[in-house]
């Protein structure tokens, strides 16, 4: 059994400002992406420039932060913010949906297409291998906040979290992390070298993260005010992650029309 350090959610405070860790986790992904994404750019054969992507990973980070908090809102506890309208904007408190922020940035890499002439296909298959450190950063966030913990489980790596005691649970924030945030990586890396039709680097990524999420929900315990929401034992991760996967195999698996 391990013991979760109990770190403070604060990471610095000055004053009344307070800069929370998991603010630095989305600033940590960002700042990744950013990185990569100017690596990737400045390629020959990218077909992108490098002073585009700061603009490019700007309306990522608003699909990120709006889709990502409404989508919980609107998933996992609409009768509460219904009730609290006003804690919907308190996001360094945790209470983030990677489903509904997945739209936001679907939205925010369609809006950029717009702007630059760019298809959503070109747009999300360059995107697509940025993403995964940045939901590396964001479950190790989850794990510093002590939220989305697993099931109960007598595994030697089990984790006492200081909020609930009750027993060791599974770590799943940092099973994700390793799944959706390092083994995607390295699989979309990898397979973004080499020329492919459009849609099918961002149909890996659906693929991938919807397996990896599908799988590891069993061991994540459910949110308590939700419970199994399918067949009497699908969680609501697990229901979002099914279109997600869909979607990805016929990117891969489609056939452009015959001209």
């Amino acid at each position: 059994m391990i013991t979760h350090p109990g770190f403070d959610p604060v990471a610095v405070s000055v004053g009344p400002l307070s800069i929370h860790w998991y603010g630095l986790m989305y600033l940590a992904g960002f700042t990744a992406g950013v990185l990569l994404g100017r690596w990737r750019a400045a390629r020959p054969e990218s077909g992108w420039k490098v002073e585009e992507i700061t603009d490019l990973l700007f309306y990522i980070a608003m699909g990120v932060i709006l889709g990502g908090r409404l989508g919980y809102v609107l998933f996992y506890n609409p009768g509460f913010y219904l009730q609290n309208p006003l804690d919907i904007a308190a996001i360094w408190d945790g209470g983030m949906s990677f489903h509904g922020g997945l739209i936001g940035v679907i939205a925010g890499m369609w809006q950029y297409g717009r702007k630059t002439g760019r298809s959503l296909f070109a747009v999300s298959d360059f995107v697509a291998p940025l993403v995964p450190p940045a939901l590396l950063f964001g479950r190790i966030g989850n794990f510093v906040n002590q939220e989305l913990w697993g099931r109960t489980t007598d595994l030697p790596w089990g984790v006492l979290f200081p909020v609930m005691p009750d027993a060791p649970r599974h770590p799943s924030q940092l099973y994700e992390a390793g799944l959706e945030g390092v083994v995607l990586f390295v699989i979309l890396w990898w397979y973004a070298s080499r020329p492919r039709r459009d849609g099918q680097v961002a149909g890996l990524f659906l693929v991938g993260y919807g397996v990896f999420r599908f799988l590891v929900e069993f061991v994540r315990e459910p949110d308590a005010h939700l419970g199994p929401v399918a067949l009497n034992w699908m969680s609501m991760g697990q229901v979002l992650s099914l279109p997600m996967i869909l979607l990805g195999l016929w990117l891969i698996l489609r056939r452009p029309r015959a001209a």
